[in-house]
């Protein structure tokens, strides 16, 4: 067992290469968090409230849209003898569950 453990073990050699790999992974964290800490390109909170914004107004347009043309392919659909998903065949329209699109949540 004791000779399964040594030859498992590293050799100093490869300790050697291994510290010298993980000081180097440091250095160049170190350096990337100062960066980060000194970066002067933040976003400010208006920024940011501006975006959110911008956000809700697209969400609702969203949703507002697609009831709508939810609302209006229903009221198609009411005379038509088919089912909805033949009747979207043969128009070709495509919708966000058949690509897997789903509303952003908000922020």
């Amino acid at each position: 067992a004791e000779l399964k453990d040594l030859n498992s073990s590293m050799t100093t050699p490869e300790i050697a290469r291994e510290i010298e790999a993980l000081r180097k992974d440091c250095t160049s964290y170190t350096e990337k968090l100062e960066r980060i800490k000194s970066a002067t390109n933040h976003v400010t909170p208006e920024e940011k409230d501006k975006v959110c914004r911008e956000q809700q107004l697209y969400r609702r347009e969203w949703r507002r849209r697609k009831r709508m043309a939810t609302e209006l392919l229903d009221a198609i659909l009411e005379g038509y003898p088919k089912s909805k998903k033949q009747f979207f065949e043969e128009v070709g329209i495509e919708t966000d569950e058949d690509h897997g699109v789903v509303l952003p949540a908000t922020v």
